[in-house]
């Protein structure tokens, strides 16, 4: 049994990669600031599954309290960190851009210096495919530049990347770099597109189509990004000698950065077009430009990641978005859908049991 730091465990990908861990027999301390950039009560009801379990400690703690995660780091001896939490969202940086330094900057200091201090085994932390910006090479691959941000979230990426190349440089700390693909699936988050359609459709209510629909994103279900985040956790970069071996993904500290995504774009109107299947219902489309900092096509290049755990992503949308749904509907007692999200969850007397008394509560 390990004893695993996630921080953003009350987070959509935290949440289930908590519950993961934890049926896999592992100690998990979770750390989550639960603000209320999205739906407070969401996070709240994924922290009381959590909680349910004895191997969980959750700390409500701001990754920017230097105090705070200082204690947190002295108190317990953390084998692995996987940092999860951060400010996220491309078009709400260009509103409260001060939110994403304080929390990604700042707090990712925090981490590192966590680390430093407690010589943790292996820290993973999550990147974004947005840090490819301005690149139209498809797809796209860890070995390109990405040196044209397109947004001030995705500034703040590139930037971690960096601060923890320079620490395992001066100090020797493993770290790997997640650069996720468009994740999506059961307890997502409601500011993403999926969320945010189906309510729409559901309540009647036309839905905004940026692009007009000339989009393509690398749509990733939440379970292959767990399985891809747990393979890599006994991974543990190696220093090289060799400085000449060195890429824009790995050199000679333990370093290394992956792209975790489906490998399979798809067209934002295809996307929606299975959505409509799964709800049965139609949606009004309401076409729009292309927003400040939204790029027109993700595609993640996984070649890296295959070779070094083997990972193959299962799920495609025709699978993980009818999940969702059934999901969604549970959730907001809108039906009653049979499927329950993801291989590591509880039964399904004791998730309804657990949806009940949230409700009446």
């Amino acid at each position: 049994m390990s004893k695993i730091l996630v921080t953003g465990a009350a987070g959509f990908i935290g949440f289930h990669l908590s519950q993961a861990l934890l049926q896999l027999g592992n100690q998990v301390i979770g750390l989550d600031n639960l603000n209320d950039y999205y739906d407070v009560n969401l996070k709240c009801n994924r922290l009381a599954q959590l909680k349910q379990q004895p191997n969980f400690q959750f700390y409500p703690l701001d990754l920017a309290d230097r105090p705070g995660m200082e204690a947190l780091f002295r108190a317990h001896q953390f084998e692995r960190v996987i940092h999860l939490a951060a400010q996220a969202g491309v078009r709400y940086s260009l509103e409260n851009p001060h939110a994403y330094v304080d929390s990604n900057l700042v707090g990712f200091l925090h981490i590192l210096e966590g680390c430093r201090q407690q010589q943790v085994q292996h820290l993973i932390y999550a990147s974004s495919s947005s840090v490819y910006g301005a690149n139209r090479s498809m797809p796209f691959s860890t070995r390109q530049t990405v040196d044209h941000p397109l947004s001030l979230y995705a500034a703040t990426k590139k930037a971690n990347e960096l601060m923890a190349h320079t620490y395992s440089h001066l100090y020797n700390i493993p770290t790997t770099g997640l650069r996720f693909f468009t994740v999506y699936g059961p307890w997502g988050r409601p500011d993403m597109a999926l969320f945010t359609f189906t309510k729409s459709i559901l309540e009647g209510k036309p839905i905004d189509v940026f692009n007009h629909g000339k989009m393509r994103r690398d749509f990733t279900y939440i379970d292959d990004i767990v399985d891809g985040i747990i393979c890599l956790l006994n991974h543990i970069p190696q220093q090289n000698s060799d400085a000449s071996a060195s890429s824009a993904s790995h050199s000679h500290a333990p370093y290394r950065i992956y792209n975790i995504g489906n490998n399979q774009p798809v067209e934002l109107l295809r996307f929606i077009e299975v959505l409509e299947s799964s709800l049965g219902a139609v949606a009004q489309k309401n076409f729009l430009p292309l927003q400040p900092g939204e790029v027109l096509e993700t595609y993640a290049d996984i070649e890296d990641l295959q070779q070094a755990v083997g990972f193959t992503p299962q799920v495609p949308i025709e699978v993980g978005i009818p999940q969702f749904v059934d999901w969604y509907r549970r959730y907001y007692q809108l039906g009653k859908p049979t499927w329950i999200s993801g291989r590591w969850k509880q039964t399904e007397a004791a998730l309804c049991g657990m949806n009940a008394g949230l409700a009446s509560g």
